[in-house]
């Protein structure tokens, strides 16, 4: 079921309140009408569109709530991720800390704020001479402490700097 399949079969206020009954534990209609104060006919209707969902199940015990539909409703509505880099392990580093195409916050090991570096340098083509500006105007497109990335992709001889004029290695 997807996310709109989903919301669409709790939209309706009763469908929702027996629903929510269900998971606090009513099994039966009458238990359902107890609990959220809706008429046993009302109940019934709501009980069967929520089957017919698949959000609810009957058997000889009761209603269930079909909990899993949350999580199969969410994942199915993933798109697929393109991975950041083809290494499993180097691409599990870089999303820990870039969403949506910015930098979150800077790796406190060494070996994972190379992996970041290294890929945040791919914005640079090598060989060509940035002045400072450029570089910071580049560098704040990924995130806004411009200076301390400047200085990481130095440090890590990632890009040269010489009198103002960087330069990716």
């Amino acid at each position: 079921m997807n996310a709109d399949l989903l919301c669409g079969s709790l939209a309706e206020p009763s469908r929702l309140r027996t629903y929510s009954a269900v998971v606090l534990g009513a099994r039966t209609p009458g238990e359902i009408a107890d609990a959220t104060g809706l008429h046993a006919g009302v109940v019934g209707k709501a009980a069967q569109r929520l089957i017919r969902a698949g959000l609810l199940t009957a058997s000889a015990e009761g209603l269930t709530a079909v909990e899993d539909v949350f999580k199969d409703a969410v994942r199915s509505g993933r798109p697929e991720r393109e991975p950041l880099d083809p290494d499993p392990s180097r691409d599990a580093v870089l999303r820990a800390f870039i969403r949506d195409g910015r930098l979150t916050g800077f790796p406190t090991f060494p070996a994972k704020t190379r992996i970041v570096l290294e890929y945040l340098v791919n914005s640079f083509e090598p060989g060509r001479d940035y002045p400072e500006a450029e570089v910071n105007a580049i560098l704040n497109t990924w995130h806004e402490d411009h200076a301390a990335l400047r200085r990481d992709l130095v440090d890590f001889q990632l890009l040269t700097r010489t009198d103002g004029i960087y330069t990716r290695t």
